[in-house]
């Protein structure tokens, strides 16, 4: 099962990604529950947010191990056995990263996204990509923020495509766009 959660800014989108690949999980043993990093900790406050994510998914507790891939995300699932289930978090800094610090270009991402949907496809894994909406107003005059923002909306459309599910969060409601019957999420832990 490939996933696309999408949302704004604390829409709560993280939430119903860590509880989608929770359930996804295979049961098999052996199988892992992998947060998948893209994230760079630069700062003093990314390293709060960080260890707050780490808290809140109860790192070790329920399983969760943290694999660290701010660029190189398709080499990620190596290693992982069939019914594990992966969430990358989040597409949207792997793209500024891809493009703007290792300065890789657009058909190159396009490639490194699909080889990792392809190996989770092949080896039965399960992956949750969750992003950022960030093309909600006008364009901008900006040439380099047209470049990503138009690479990234580029990459939401040929992931659109290729998941099983889509998923958009607002204002911590997910709203399945391309749901599977009596596929719900339980966000909570309630059902």
């Amino acid at each position: 099962m490939i996933a696309f959660v999408a949302g704004g800014a604390r829409s709560g989108k993280s939430a119903v990604a860590e509880a989608l690949a929770r359930q996804s999980l295979g049961g098999q043993g052996g199988s892992a529950l992998v947060y998948l990093a893209t994230a760079r900790v630069g700062d003093d406050e990314m390293a709060a947010r960080v260890a707050r994510h780490r808290r809140e998914r109860g790192e070790g507790g329920e399983g969760w191990l943290t694999r660290e891939a701010p660029l190189e995300i398709a080499g990620a699932l190596d290693g992982l056995e069939a019914g594990s289930s992966v969430l990358l978090d989040c597409l949207t800094l792997w793209a500024g990263q891809w493009l703007f610090e290792a300065e890789r270009d657009e058909a190159a991402g396009w490639a490194m996204l699909g080889r990792l949907i392809g190996a989770a496809r092949r080896r039965d894994i399960a992956l949750v990509v969750v992003s950022n909406d960030l093309n909600e107003e006008l364009p901008p005059r900006d040439a380099l923020v047209w470049r990503y923002l138009a690479f990234l909306q580029r990459l939401h459309r040929d992931l659109a495509e290729e998941a099983d599910r889509v998923i958009e969060v607002v204002a911590g409601r997910a709203i399945d766009w391309k749901a599977t019957e009596g596929k719900a999420i339980d966000v909570k832990g309630e059902t």
